[in-house]
């Protein structure tokens, strides 16, 4: 049952992906949707529909139907696609493969010991989230100082956070599994917290690594 369930999350997982890196490339070569999106404030309506799907799923899911869950999953990782275009218009493909491959690589192992380890961990959860939040508010301070060497620290730091966060989240679908007794919505908020973990270190690795176009 446990292995059915994983399976569930990581194919809405990949479904959200794939949704996300196709939206991204094919507006990437649109230059009139990439300047609507990015100059006429389109962009901040974005942000403001992820932040409601991301407090709706997270605060409603349990009276949900899957169906709506699916759906809006489906949405936010449209949504980011659109956000993620500039990452495509900005960055050359073979830089964004490598990272993209890195990524599976990295957040792979850290999901494994989410779901093989035996430790408890929902005990270091928060220090794991008291140091993203940190992060969060050392860059914005770093906006207006603007040290490249600070934002790279940071973007390690990340990556760091999120893979331990990854470890936990994986954990955290066993226990969603015996509280929620619906596999169809574990599996969704699995996948929706899943696909954040990995979007997160993949965009600090492609600020390490990622090469611009020539």
């Amino acid at each position: 049952m446990e292995n059915k369930l994983v399976s569930k999350v990581f194919l809405w997982m990949f479904i959200g992906l794939l949704i996300t890196f196709v939206t991204g490339y094919v507006v990437s070569g649109n230059e009139n949707m990439l300047y609507n999106i990015f100059t006429s404030g389109i962009q901040v309506f974005i942000y403001l529909i992820e932040i409601v799907i991301v407090v709706v799923l997270t605060a409603r899911i349990n009276k949900m139907q899957p169906l709506t869950a699916k759906v809006l999953f489906c949405l936010y990782s449209f949504m980011t696609g659109l956000t993620f275009a500039v990452l495509f218009a900005y960055f050359s493909v073979n830089s964004i493969i490598y990272v993209f491959v890195l990524t599976a690589g990295i957040f792979g192992i850290f999901a494994y010991v989410g779901s093989k380890t035996k430790m408890d961990l929902s005990k270091i959860s928060t220090i794991l989230f008291m140091g993203l939040l940190g992060v969060i508010l050392v860059s914005i301070f770093n906006m207006f100082i603007k040290s490249t060497g600070l934002d790279m620290v940071l973007s390690i730091l990340c990556v760091c956070l999120f893979m331990g966060i990854t470890a936990y989240d994986m954990q955290k679908i066993k226990r969603l599994q015996e509280a929620m007794q619906d596999d169809d919505r574990v599996a969704i908020i699995g996948a929706f917290e899943l696909y954040l973990d990995f979007i997160n270190i993949f965009i600090e690795l492609l600020r390490l690594f990622g090469k611009s176009r020539k």
